[in-house]
């Protein structure tokens, strides 16, 4: 097989040169799948991907064991950065040390943005972040706002701010019809992490 990336010989040189913003937000299943299914897709048309998980931290998820299993040139091209700490935050157990790790990963995605660096950014939990107050929902607005014009940004998580609506160009809500949760079924490897 031909590895496109590594010979820099681009699938798509002349991709649409727009990026948009692009919002996954619900109380349903599959925002962080979603965003990830689009990271697979633009790094195999050579795209350079960040991907911050704010509000995740440590190594019990599948998707990164698939991202540090991939080909060294696709690789090259994909930056995890985990913002958060090993737990599922809420606002009734978030904490100064959370706050800390998540400012840290914004910090990162706005130098990231500013700079140019990336074709594609994931804001993996960011609703989450700015529906806790840990980030300032403005202060987000004005980073997206300037924007390369090129780049394509996703947020995801619940509860996306209606001015992040307003500003996004997609924004799909994902609700639950029915979910085996609702039975008592636990979240299970492979599946949910």
């Amino acid at each position: 097989m031909i590895d496109k990336c590594d010979n820099n010989n681009l699938i798509n040189p002349n991709w649409a040169k727009h990026g948009y913003i692009q919002v996954y937000t619900g109380n349903g299943k599959g925002k962080t799948t979603a965003s990830l299914g689009l990271a697979m897709r633009a790094l195999g048309r050579c795209w350079k991907v960040l991907i911050i998980m704010f509000t995740k931290g440590g190594d019990d998820y599948g998707e990164l064991n698939s991202f540090m299993n991939l080909s060294e040139s696709i690789k090259n091209n994909l930056t995890i950065v985990q913002a958060g700490l090993d737990r599922i935050v809420y606002s009734n157990n978030k904490s100064a040390s959370d706050e800390i790790e998540i400012k840290k990963g914004w910090e990162l995605a706005k130098k990231a943005i500013s700079n140019d660096e990336y074709n594609l950014i994931i804001l993996d939990e960011a609703n989450i972040a700015i529906d806790l107050k840990i980030l300032d929902v403005n202060e987000v607005i004005e980073v997206l706002k300037n924007k390369p014009a090129d780049m394509e940004i996703v947020l995801t998580g619940r509860n996306a701010h209606p001015k992040i609506i307003e500003i996004a160009h997609l924004v799909s809500k994902i609700e639950p019809v029915k979910h085996y949760w609702d039975t008592g079924i636990a979240a299970r490897k492979g599946i949910e992490y």
